[in-house]
């Protein structure tokens, strides 16, 4: 194998001009043509080790990151009465299997040879007999089909919500209450379903309040228990209602809550409590709670006090507390597992809410936590839009109830560990009480066997989930790779921004179970390591500085970037419910979001142009040049937008051009967080830019304008990843550590 080697000492400019693309596997053309798209399924290594001792040589970890229910523009549907699938592993029939005429398949996962069912000879699509390679099935590597019912442990579940609201003096402060009751209002009847979706509500402060919904009442009827040593369903079944039949009644609730609680004065918070209840509430159906949390639960089960110390959040060299400090909301999740309920945990907070305890209740039961630090209706605006717009996407967004996943590798590869918010139901099925298209996962793998007669291996992920509208489907996605016996070919086909998600998430884990300073060695070592390997066992001459495989070059910048990431930083203060979401973040998070989170994209955009732009849907976008995160690159005359994923910033340098100022942010007055819309071509292209980027996520980044007294400069500046830091070194600086080790 050919390919380039790098000296990081001295190719100083090493970012791509635009987005960072993953390596394409050596497979035949035909194969790699339908294989499966790396955004959805991709491996660390392209190329797949024929043994694990040649693995562990490599020093790179072996695993694989998706993203399964991804939202996708196209996707083949089969209905079918057969679905077809291996005798032996039960993995479904797919591209990469081999016919052996047109009567016997052979699995390309354990390699047993099967029979093709009659029906399979039969192609719907073409409308032909006796061709059952053309079918949709081994055409596509990602579809979907509608199951049969043996796919059923029940009838499918009707989708059912559930709102779970803190109305504590606390909560009823933030002025949060209007947001949700208002966009509830606006999208309820965009919430996935059908004429079976139920609803319910629940409120809570020191006592426990459910909302009587039955047809035929004027207005909502309140219930209070006050007794939350002993949770009770008050009239059990007109607590979750049709939402089709009781619209009204759901709509009167929810114009009248954010006034019921105004006049409030009590400050306490029973959280555990009112978990249970929406726990016995869902319980028969399964379905989605939605808990809306201000302030750290105070009475009841799962109480909690703080365990933060303020004057620790910078000096320690450990970092304590990342562990949860009761196992009540792990084991409460598991009991929603068990009986398909998903909890989703929204926290808006000024103060410590100890996220490493309350996100076990989302982290086991398969939901997903979002968190607005300094929520309020007032003082932080820009916190409320980013709520108003995550918000919207979370209930109207596609769902999947009562899901299990299950990821099947071909024979002699094995997966040890999975990442991301589930619960391991077997050796190798992920229980998924609800699965949303925003979610992601990754294992890790070994090499059991070796895979010496093998050409190529595969890897499949099968979703078997319950639509909003009651249909059972089941989404597989396989991935082809080819296996490879040599270190050189090992190396070329390195992915690194998988690499490094997946480093991410087993750090995350390291620094929970061992130290936050043994999950940051980690990643140093993951790095010099692999490099010792490269230099040591593949370069045949020997010359000086560090030097990399091409597509290894951004390695250790990403390491130290994660180094520097809110989740594993030391040295600079960092609020420990801050620190966790971060952690969480990388975890579940897919790829391309983490990435943004790890290392943000840096533009100029004073001198945008439409030269090289791209044409989306009748729309100009500018394509600016990626820029290194040092503020070397940074130019007092110019404007840079940084997206970092979750937020950007936009800096305004101090003799920054006037026309940009006029004609951009529409001085003398501008607003610090919104672009005005101006009618002139250089506030569009702005605009179009900035609109382009937050549509490639799902969750919406707000929008920070940053001049000389900024109070955010410090947030901005944290991110310039290349320059030293009281605590933490250069880029140049981290090389040269990495190189002494590697010459060693």
């Amino acid at each position: 194998v050919w390919f380039e080697v790098v000296n990081l000492l001295q190719e100083r400019n090493l970012l791509p001009l635009g987005p960072v693309t993953p390596p394409t596997p050596c497979l035949p053309q035909d194969l790699q043509k339908i294989n499966c798209h790396p955004e959805v399924f991709r491996s660390t290594l392209t190329s797949i080790p024929q043994t694990q001792s040649l693995l562990n040589k490599a020093k790179l970890p072996l695993g694989l990151l998706l993203h399964p229910f991804k939202d996708l523009s196209q996707l083949p549907v089969v209905t079918s009465s057969t679905i077809v699938r291996c005798r032996s592993c039960r993995t479904y029939i797919n591209p990469f299997v081999t016919f052996l005429d047109q009567r016997r398949w052979k699995c390309n996962l354990c390699y047993r040879v099967n029979d093709v069912p009659e029906e399979f000879m039969y192609n719907p699509v073409s409308r032909s007999y006796g061709e059952p390679h053309k079918r949709p099935e081994v055409q596509n590597a990602t579809l979907e089909f509608i199951a049969p019912s043996e796919y059923m442990l029940r009838p499918p579940q009707p989708a059912v919500y559930l709102i779970v609201l803190d109305v504590s003096h606390n909560a009823v402060e933030t002025g949060y209450l209007d947001v949700v009751c208002q966009s509830l209002l606006e999208n309820i009847n965009a919430l996935p379903g059908d004429s079976r979706t139920k609803i319910g509500f629940i409120t809570f402060d020191s006592t426990i309040h459910f909302y009587n919904l039955q047809e035929g009442l004027s207005q909502p009827q309140m219930l209070i228990v006050s007794d939350i040593e002993d949770i009770f369903l008050p009239t059990p079944d007109s607590l979750l209602v049709n939402l089709n039949e009781c619209k009204e009644l759901v709509q009167d609730l929810l114009r009248s809550l954010p006034q019921m609680f105004g006049k409030t004065m009590e400050t306490q918070c029973a959280l555990g409590p009112a978990l249970q209840a929406a726990f016995k509430l869902l319980s028969a159906t399964g379905g989605r709670v939605s808990v809306f949390q201000t302030q750290l639960p105070s009475l009841g089960v799962g109480a909690l006090k703080s365990r933060e110390d303020p004057n620790q959040r910078a000096s320690a060299k450990d970092i304590q507390h990342l562990s949860p400090a009761t196992d009540f909301y792990k084991k409460l999740a598991l009991d929603c597992s068990g009986q398909q309920v998903a909890v989703d945990l929204f926290l808006l907070s000024s103060q410590y809410c100890d996220l490493a305890s309350l996100g076990c209740i989302s982290r086991y039961s398969a939901g997903s936590v979002y968190y607005y630090p300094s929520y309020h209706q007032q003082h932080n605006p820009a916190g409320v839009e980013c709520f108003q717009k995550d918000l919207k996407r979370y209930l109207t967004r596609k769902i999947g109830f009562e899901a299990v996943m299950r990821i099947r590798c071909s024979k002699g590869l094995s997966i040890h560990t999975f990442h991301g918010n589930f619960f391991v139901r077997s050796t190798d099925l992920l229980s998924l009480p609800n699965v949303n298209p925003d979610a992601g996962f990754a294992v890790q793998m070994s090499i059991e066997e070796n895979l010496v007669d093998m050409q190529s291996v595969s890897f499949q992920a099968a979703l078997l989930y319950t639509s909003s509208k009651g249909e059972r489907r089941i989404r597989v996605h396989t991935m082809c790779l080819p296996v490879v016996n040599s270190l050189s070919d090992i190396f070329a086909g390195a992915d690194v921004q998988a690499i490094t998600c997946l480093l991410a998430s087993m750090a995350v884990d390291r620094s929970v179970t061992a130290s936050l300073s043994d999950a940051r060695d980690a990643m140093t070592n993951a790095s010099i390591d692999s490099l010792t390997s490269f230099r040591t066992s593949v370069l045949t001459i020997q010359q000086p500085g560090l030097l990399a495989p091409a597509c290894l070059r951004l390695f250790p910048l990403y390491i130290l970037a994660l180094l520097k990431q809110k989740a594993f930083r030391t040295g600079t203060s960092t609020r420990l419910d801050d620190r966790v979401f971060a952690m969480c973040q990388l975890k579940y998070q897919p790829l391309a979001y983490v990435m943004l989170m790890i290392h943000p994209a840096l533009y100029r955009v004073d001198d945008l142009t439409d030269e090289g732009a791209l044409n989306v849907s009748e729309r100009t976008i500018p394509q600016p040049r990626v820029q290194q995160l040092s503020v070397e690159k940074l130019s007092r005359d110019g404007a840079f937008l940084m997206d970092a994923g979750s937020v950007i910033y936009l800096w305004i340098g101090r003799n920054c051009n006037p026309n940009f100022l006029t004609q951009v942010l529409g001085l003398p007055n501008y607003a610090a967080n919104m672009l005005p819309e101006l009618d002139t071509a250089e506030s569009q292209r702005t605009r179009a830019f900035v609109g382009w980027l937050r549509e490639q996520r799902p969750f919406f980044p707000i929008l920070h304008v940053i001049r000389d007294e900024s109070p955010l400069k410090a947030s901005f500046l944290q991110n310039m990843i290349e320059d030293r830091t009281e605590s933490a070194l250069s880029y140049y600086e981290f090389l040269l550590h990495i190189q002494q080790q590697v010459s060693k």
